[in-house]
């Protein structure tokens, strides 16, 4: 996938989860969580079909088994490329996660039986979507981890532009799909509990929505670092020993650094005026920003750096004496 293809994608998932946050936001009834989602809204509909007539019920127990029978579907069409492997287990745990869930979903007095009496719908719902996407989760990492195992450099490559995709795809979720969640939430709970003191709100507002950048920045931050990472590895594709891959690489270190700086230095920036406004303010969001991911990139690409270095220095060394 080219750069500029994913990152309209990015676009696009951006605009998807910032339109569901919204949602949520204003439906919870029948929107309880992103995870809950598409599970939630299909287990509405499927008993929307199933009340209105003897058809509908008859379509809706249909679309019920072909949704849990389908990754036992893929399974079979796998099966057919290449032999079995242990994680392909997985896609059947799958399929019977899927019939519990999706189940549960469609009589949502069945709900109530699940144990915790005291969680509330919303985040049992939640938790159900959970199980479904770590479960799918779970088989694409371990499916990729069987094919680094076995690939050749140039397929490391491909898989590793694959994971890098995955990890930006991740990066916008936990930008729209939960920070900024979680910003909706804060203001209709600070809206809530602080009723006719509407001066103190309009600074705490401000605050929220700083507290909304400064976590979702780190994760900005890597989004573009993962962008120089792939296009590392397009270089590194066409001649692992170029000058333009040492460059790329030390370009890439770079902005592992700032994104590194940038994101401690605007932590503590947030917190000391916090300290300053601690009388304007109705909430207090004090945190510590270690950003491990900036951190492992950074010392990645300051080892690809040198290594791609030695070996160039070698390949020159050894074509002189050639």
């Amino acid at each position: 996938m080219k750069r500029k293809t994913l990152a309209a994608l990015l676009c696009v998932e951006a605009t998807i989860l910032f339109v569901l946050s919204i949602v949520q936001s204003s439906f919870s009834d029948s929107f309880s969580s992103i995870m809950a989602f598409p599970f939630e809204q299909i287990g509405q509909g499927l008993r929307y079909l199933s009340l209105s007539n003897d058809l509908g019920n008859v379509i809706a127990i249909i679309i019920y088994l072909v949704l849990s029978l389908l990754p036992i579907a893929v399974l079979f069409l796998l099966r057919k490329k290449r032999v079995f492997v242990i994680e392909d287990g997985l896609l059947i745990t799958l399929s019977i996660v899927l019939f519990v869930v999706l189940y549960i979903m469609t009589n949502p007095g069945s709900i109530s039986t699940l144990p915790n009496s005291t969680v509330g719908q919303s985040i049992k719902k939640t938790a159900l979507g959970c199980t479904i996407y770590s479960v799918l989760c779970g088989y694409i990492i371990l499916r990729l981890l069987r094919l680094f195992s076995i690939g050749g450099a140039d397929q490391l490559i491909r898989y590793m532009k694959v994971v890098l995709i995955c990890l930006n795809l991740f990066f916008v979720y936990m930008v729209f799909g939960v920070c900024f969640g979680f910003l909706l939430e804060s203001i209709a709970s600070l809206k809530a509990n602080n009723t006719g003191n509407e001066l103190l709100q309009g600074t705490s507002y401000v605050f929220l929505v700083f507290q909304f950048v400064v976590d979702s920045l780190p994760l900005i931050l890597n989004i573009l670092v993962v962008f120089a990472a792939l296009e590392l590895l397009e270089v590194m594709q066409i001649d692992h020993f170029s000058d333009k891959a040492i460059s790329v690489a030390k370009r890439l270190s770079r902005l592992c650094s700032v994104a590194l700086v940038t994101t401690i230095l605007v932590g503590i920036g947030f917190n000391f005026l916090q300290l300053m406004f601690a009388k304007s303010i109705l909430t207090w969001n004090a945190s510590v920003q270690i950003p491990l991911l900036s951190i492992i990139f950074m010392l990645a690409a300051l080892l690809l750096t040198q290594l791609i270095s030695e070996s160039k220095s070698l390949k020159d060394d050894n074509n002189m004496f050639v």
